[in-house]
């Protein structure tokens, strides 16, 4: 498994998502697959637990963004996200 670092330290991966959303479930068994590739940080954010990021989102989830640079919206998957971690490390 390689480690991917930014310049700040260890990428960190934040996944938007909500509660009985079928992309969100697909995302993020893509984002758990790119685990095993590459090693991260990971937070998981539910936009219904706070009103601004809920109307930033409410009809783009999920939403993935590397390093708070948003990386992907809708779909995924494991190697598109392996190949964005490691080309945002050069």
């Amino acid at each position: 498994m390689t480690r991917i670092q930014s310049r700040c330290g260890e990428v960190t991966v934040t996944f938007y998502t909500k509660p009985n959303c079928p992309l969100c479930d697909s995302a993020l068994e893509q984002i758990e697959l790119a685990r095993r590739e590459v090693e991260f940080e990971f937070r998981s954010i539910n936009i219904l637990e706070n009103e601004e990021i809920y109307f930033r989102y409410r009809y783009e989830i999920p939403v993935v963004c590397v390093d708070d640079e948003e990386a992907f919206r809708h779909r995924l998957t494991s190697a598109a996200l392996v190949d964005r971690l490691r080309k945002g490390t050069t």
